[in-house]
């Protein structure tokens, strides 16, 4: 039998890829929200081999689907005139947001070649209030000290601006998981899950946004999105994030 993923993956240039995933995945039992493509199955991805993980086009995954339906469907980024700081970018999202007139798009991140400049998050060489909305999602389980970096989101979000927040959080862990101790990539794998991360966040997360001078609603991705498309868009119910909010008398 002919393994067509398989002549793709390995003979396609990089940069056709995308279009050959849209014709050989095309089917209507998916939908991607991101790049509006109609798909029969989604990719497998990440360290647990999660089914219908990856959209084979453009590569969002259950998350970024999630948070934009909601950035469509409840926000003002595609409305109004922002200024927007987006830490460690998604393809998926910054090649929308990059083509908005609407928007002042910065894209950030300490390394990544995706990013339009480099930065390191505890320390934002911004001044105070300067953008009016801040993305950064499964960032700060890669930063050592997690609360200045909020601290630092805070400060750069204008009064009454919002920021989304998210975090890989364990539905079952109510306490987060640090140890210091732990700095090799082995170490770090067998404790935290993966040999990037440096702790494993419980629900108390809440509370590192509030000590910071987040206001915020939790958005869990079953309370908000209706069942029929979380199916259709391929999403976790379990999974949330953060809406934030720096009320217009913070300093």
């Amino acid at each position: 039998m002919i393994n067509f993923e398989s002549i793709i993956r390995n003979h396609f240039p990089p940069k056709f890829i995308p279009y050959a995933n849209k014709v050989l995945y095309f089917g209507f039992r998916f939908f991607c929200p991101c790049c509006r493509g109609h798909f029969r199955k989604f990719l497998t991805y990440g360290l647990r081999q999660r089914s219908n993980a990856e959209c084979p086009r453009c590569h969002s995954l259950e998350r970024q689907r999630f948070i934009y339906h909601y950035l469509k469907n409840k926000t003002n980024i595609f409305t109004n005139y922002l200024k927007v700081l987006h830490i460690a970018p998604e393809n998926c999202f910054q090649r929308i947001f990059k083509s908005m007139n609407n928007l002042y798009y910065v894209s950030a991140d300490l390394k990544s070649p995706l990013a339009m400049i480099n930065l390191d998050l505890t320390n934002i060489p911004f001044i105070d209030n300067s953008f009016d909305s801040i993305i950064c999602n499964h960032v700060l389980e890669h930063i050592q000290d997690d609360k200045i970096a909020i601290k630092e989101l805070f400060r750069v979000l204008k009064p009454n601006g919002w920021a989304i927040i998210q975090v890989p959080i364990e539905p079952n862990r109510e306490k987060t998981l640090e140890d210091t101790s732990a700095i090799s990539p082995t170490e770090r794998e067998k404790i935290f899950g993966q040999s990037d991360h440096v702790r494993r966040y419980g629900h108390d997360f809440r509370e590192r946004l509030e000590q910071a001078g987040f206001e915020f609603n939790e958005i869990l991705c079953a309370k908000e999105i209706p069942e029929k498309l979380v199916i259709k868009y391929s999403l976790i119910k379990h999974e949330k994030f953060y809406f934030c909010f720096k009320s217009k008398t913070s300093n």
